[in-house]
């Protein structure tokens, strides 16, 4: 068993001669150009550059040019649209109110049993209701996504 110990092992040394030393000096850069063909150089691509940024900047404020006329071109349909949808979800939360209360003697759509809410004005006002009020008739989901639309952007 002792003899089984015994395996020559060969020690970690140095190769003969020693490492090779570490360069740490520091290397000058090498010198391809002089200072006036790096100038000379610097000046001609600068010229490019300012003519390239010319045509792309020319390019983008068309671009916005005609971005800007597009969107006013359709806001006032996008306005219009807008209010055509409001004035749908007045007129179902109003169809909605007539089925919910249609066993309700007395009851009539837009009053507290039969008397008017706002008396000073007009009876063709249009009254904007409050946020839940817009939303009582609709579903969660929807009433969800307008509160906490904030939250979302």
């Amino acid at each position: 068993m002792a003899e089984a110990c015994q395996i020559a092992r060969k020690q970690d040394l140095p190769p003969p001669g020693g490492y090779k030393p570490i360069p740490y000096k520091r290397l000058p850069a090498k010198q391809y150009f002089s200072g006036y063909t790096m100038f000379a150089g610097y000046a001609g691509l600068t010229l490019v550059s300012i003519y390239l940024y010319n045509l792309t900047a020319k390019r983008i404020q068309k671009n916005e040019i005609e971005m800007r006329s597009a969107k006013m071109a359709i806001y006032p349909m996008l306005l219009a649209e807008r209010d055509r949808e409001y004035l749908k979800q007045l007129r179902r939360n109003r169809d909605a109110e007539a089925e919910l209360m249609r066993d309700v003697p007395g009851w009539e759509v837009g009053t507290y049993y039969g008397e008017r809410v706002y008396k000073m004005l007009p009876p063709d006002t249009l009254v904007e209701p409050i946020f839940h009020e817009y939303y009582a008739h609709s579903s969660p989901t929807e009433w969800f996504k307008r509160a906490y639309i904030k939250l979302r952007s």
